[in-house]
């Protein structure tokens, strides 16, 4: 299967994670957890963000795969 992973990081720390597995953010610093707790309360965000799984990451994995199996 595909995973979708969105990674938010400011000075090279990760702050907070979406995980299209999980389905929801996931904060590893004290922001990140106030901000995941806010951000896994938007409907519409979290729907935002599982979308990006079929709309990008399905459609992009078709297209390479089309192009690997032409090559061989």
């Amino acid at each position: 299967g595909i995973e979708y992973i969105d990674s938010y990081v400011f000075n090279m720390v990760e702050h907070i994670r979406f995980n299209s597995t999980v389905g929801r953010f996931v904060g590893y610093t004290e922001h990140g957890v106030k901000n995941a707790e806010a951000w896994n309360s938007d409907a519409g965000l979290l729907g935002q963000e599982q979308a990006q799984l079929e709309s990008y990451c399905k459609h992009n994995a078709d297209i390479d795969y089309s192009a690997i199996l032409d090559k061989t």
